[in-house]
């Protein structure tokens, strides 16, 4: 029998739980090794293309750096003193769609929580094709009131980085930027969105950064089959 890992017990467990939850715990072990190898490989990516463009964003976030801000900003001016490195979400929120994407939301409902921790060490903004007013109205409406919130409605940053098909549908894409010596490049996206999935396994291309399914993942019923978040319950 292998030695258990540990000598804490919970109450009533049996020897045939404690045998299969150490096997998983070995399991959990070597998931943690791989999740850290996987973040050095990224954190030692060379330098991705030069960004062109300083696109001319819009604000439309209801936090409280928002207020009394330049209504417009650019790519370049996203970047804090001692902050080289800018996380951007496109969120599905497109003039053309009726409602803003659940699953966006739901991703996004987590960062708000977490957003002033996340701008102590990098720079965070979420980027919707949709008008100004449509994004504010939807902020409010949610409480986002310490997520940066970015209008592209007036620049092809959608397009130009894979946030918006040729056809206008919108993509939920995850970009990272560094600054180096004045100059913006791209570092990182979450390419996963690009590769075919597992059989009953969405691209997870996000998952790391999703609060919902880690949570749903501890649970016996995990994520299930069918199961998506909505906007409204």
């Amino acid at each position: 029998m292998n030695q258990s890992l540990h000598a804490t017990r919970f109450p009533q467990e049996s020897a045939a739980y404690r045998m299969a939850r150490d096997q998983l715990l070995r399991a959990e072990i070597d998931l943690r090794h791989q999740i850290e190898a996987v973040a050095a490989m990224r954190r030692t990516l060379p330098l991705g293309g030069e960004v062109k463009e300083d696109y001319v964003f819009e604000r439309a976030g209801i936090a409280a750096q928002d207020q009394g801000a330049s209504p417009t900003v650019r790519l370049s001016e996203l970047f804090r003193d001692g902050k080289d490195s800018l996380v951007v979400y496109s969120f599905m929120y497109g003039p053309a769609m009726q409602n803003a994407c659940p699953s966006c939301t739901s991703i996004l409902e987590g960062w708000n929580g977490a957003a002033h921790h996340a701008l102590q060490r990098v720079n965070l903004v979420v980027v919707a094709k949709s008008p100004v007013a449509r994004i504010q109205e939807f902020a409010h409406e949610h409480g986002w009131v310490n997520l940066p919130l970015l209008s592209s409605a007036n620049n092809s940053y959608n397009t130009d980085y894979h946030g918006e098909r040729p056809d206008g549908g919108q993509m939920p894409i995850l970009n990272v930027f560094t600054r180096r010596d004045g100059r913006v490049y791209h570092t990182y996206a979450t390419e996963l969105m690009f590769v075919p999935a597992e059989p009953g396994q969405d691209p997870r291309h996000v998952d790391m950064a999703w609060p919902l399914w880690n949570l749903l993942d501890y649970t016996p019923e995990g994520r299930g089959a069918d199961w998506r978040p909505k906007l409204a319950y």
